[in-house]
């Protein structure tokens, strides 16, 4: 056990740096070193004193929150609730991590690098792990389960065990609350039982996620609705949750202040007590409708958010219109209705663009379960005689707003990636915070490409395949560049960081509809327009004007171009596959 002993110094002492890459970028990120999975060990396998600070912190804050906690809170009983769960909570935390690093440590012990028995050692042991970090959410609920479910759509950065278990089990069928728990909240918010409130009402719930669940109902005079129900328990746990994570970041960073997360803690007081308000969230849907209506008129149509009926809605419970479609990642069900999934992949990413770079009002929470698709009601049919989509937007309680000058930067960036435009990639992202030292870093953050990937000119040179090596190729970088990502992280304003989040569920959808590359050169036109309109919208001189409006026509011959190098890449790879079967069958007869 000495061996594996390392001390503070030595742990930040410098050592040798790789590329992202790029040459560059050790010149880029000169203060920092690299971080590899053999550091995260060194830390935990720590000498005894860095363990005893850990705990002693624990202790320490647990007794500072329990006195503050007293004068938060005028609710002695609600007071004692929290006081009893955080100390609980804290300690299934540090058990499943003990028991992960454990794990990991001794099943994988004296196996060579690379050969079959680690692999399928590696493979068992992450299969153990994830079913322990799955109890853990469920156990604990609430903003755990929310991490949970952020975990399933980092398919390119953690372990495809985790991927798989986290995207099955936290996106829809989380632990559900007991029908007595929900007569209870009819009961405070509406004064009567849901058989009182409503015509029918199934008491098994359709669904169940991080913070409510759904229930199929119809109302006296007949329309079918979805009725999304709070858990009861959320309201003592969002404070404990609030708590625990404000503890444990600021140990951590305590500890290791290398580690500053604090930004997290922010983030948390500003977004969870607004997605505990069905109100809110109801609020933001008809927003969106109108943002939708009033500057994507062209998309509108193929856009549809659950109607609100503000009668049966409070904050704790939200009744909306039934809406009978399929899952945005089901293939198979969108080709029975006649629908490509490739359309679909458009359709969200010109939707989502238009949200971020036109409107600057944000759904920050698009993973698989918010997201359905329909057969758009106009009844047009494409080119190939295919129905059009319609994209239903659900769980409206994550949205942030984008100011002008940050949505320019933005936008800006995003050309600027998708061209390959050096200049302006970093240009743009020194103006969002990253800095001249970390912006290879945040475009590659942004892309999840490495930074001779979002250098090459090629039409998809953006776009992630999906393959293995792709895999093993990004979680290597995360891997060994994690101390840059957590200063970058620190640095982003915080609504930068949540359209990261955005990102990832975009990029994990895309990528079960088998994503186009089409995807990039819709993110390329809207960025640019939008860049385009806002520098307008200053009231430039003339000249200027006239350069803008050149430069709009310069981007759209450029797409076009892009768009007729899609094409044909499509139909070489199209020929190819047609060669290979022609050729096999030729080589059976």
């Amino acid at each position: 056990m000495a061996s594996r002993s390392l001390t503070l110094t030595r742990l930040l002492r410098p050592r040798s740096r790789m590329s992202l890459g790029n040459p560059q970028f050790t010149g880029h990120c000169s203060s920092f070193r690299k971080w590899s999975t053999t550091d995260a060990h060194n830390v935990y396998w720590g000498g005894k004193w860095i363990r005893r600070a850990m705990f002693g912190g624990t202790f320490v804050g647990l007794g500072a929150l329990g006195y503050l906690s007293l004068g938060w809170d005028t609710d002695f009983s609600r007071t004692l609730k929290v006081l009893w769960a955080l100390p609980l909570r804290l300690g299934r935390d540090a058990l499943t991590a003990a028991t992960i690093a454990i794990d990991y440590e001794y099943s994988l012990w004296g196996l060579p690098e690379g050969s079959i028995e680690r692999t399928r050692a590696k493979h068992e042991v992450h299969l153990r792990c994830a079913n322990r970090l799955q109890q853990l959410c469920f156990q604990n609920g609430g903003i755990y389960i929310k991490l949970g479910q952020h975990i399933g759509q980092l398919e390119y950065l953690i372990p495809e065990e985790y991927v798989q278990l986290m995207r099955a089990s936290m996106l829809n069928k989380c632990p559900v609350s007991s029908y007595a728990q929900v007569c209870d909240v009819f009961m405070k918010e509406l004064g009567k039982l849901p058989h009182e409130v409503f015509l029918e009402f199934d008491r098994s719930p359709l669904a169940s996620a991080s913070l409510a669940q759904v229930h199929v109902a119809r109302t006296h005079d007949g329309r079918k609705v979805a009725v999304k129900i709070q858990h009861t328990h959320l309201t003592d746990t969002a404070a404990v949750d609030t708590a625990t994570v404000e503890l444990v970041v600021n140990i951590l960073h305590w500890i290791f202040p290398a580690f500053d997360y604090r930004w997290l803690i922010d983030e948390v007081h500003e977004s969870l007590p607004k997605e505990l308000d069905f109100l809110y969230e109801a609020k933001n849907s008809e927003q969106c409708v109108y943002n939708f209506k009033r500057l994507s008129p062209h998309l509108a149509p193929y856009i549809y958010i659950p109607k609100v009926y503000w009668n049966l809605s409070t904050t704790r419970l939200l009744t909306m219109e039934f809406i009978d479609g399929v899952g945005v990642t089901d293939v198979d069900a969108m080709k029975r209705l006649g629908i490509r999934p490739s359309d679909v992949a458009k359709l969200i990413s010109q939707a989502f663009a238009e949200m971020i770079f036109k409107h600057g009002f944000v759904h920050c929470d698009p993973h698989a379960a918010n997201m359905m698709v329909q057969v758009a009601p106009s009844g047009k049919t494409g080119i190939l005689g295919k129905r059009k989509p319609q994209l239903v937007l659900l769980d409206h309680g994550l949205y942030r707003v984008l100011d002008p000058l940050t949505r320019a930067h933005y936008a800006k960036l995003w050309k600027a990636l998708v061209f390959a435009d050096v200049k302006g990639i970093k240009e743009n992202s020194v103006k969002l915070g990253a800095g001249e030292d970390l912006y290879v870093l945040f475009a590659g953050v942004l892309t999840m490409r490495p930074w001779q990937k979002v250098l090459d000119p090629a039409i998809d040179h953006l776009r992630l395949n999906g393959t293995d090596a792709d895999r093993a190729e990004l979680q290597m970088y995360a891997s060994q560049y994690f101390m840059q990502i957590s200063e970058l992280l620190k640095r982003l304003p915080r609504v930068i960081l949540l359209l990261l989040k955005t990102n990832d569920c975009l990029r994990a959808v895309d990528n079960a509809l088998g994503a186009s590359v089409n995807t990039y050169v819709i993110i390329g036109r809207v960025s640019s327009m939008a860049a385009a309109e806002l520098q307008l919208s200053q009231g430039s001189p003339i000249w200027s004007r006239l350069r803008i409006y050149l430069d709009k026509l310069e981007v759209e011959v450029r797409l076009l171009a892009l768009q007729v190098a899609a094409c044909l890449i499509s139909l070489q790879r199209c020929l190819s596959s047609f060669g290979m079967r022609l050729g096999f069958r030729e080589q059976i007869l």
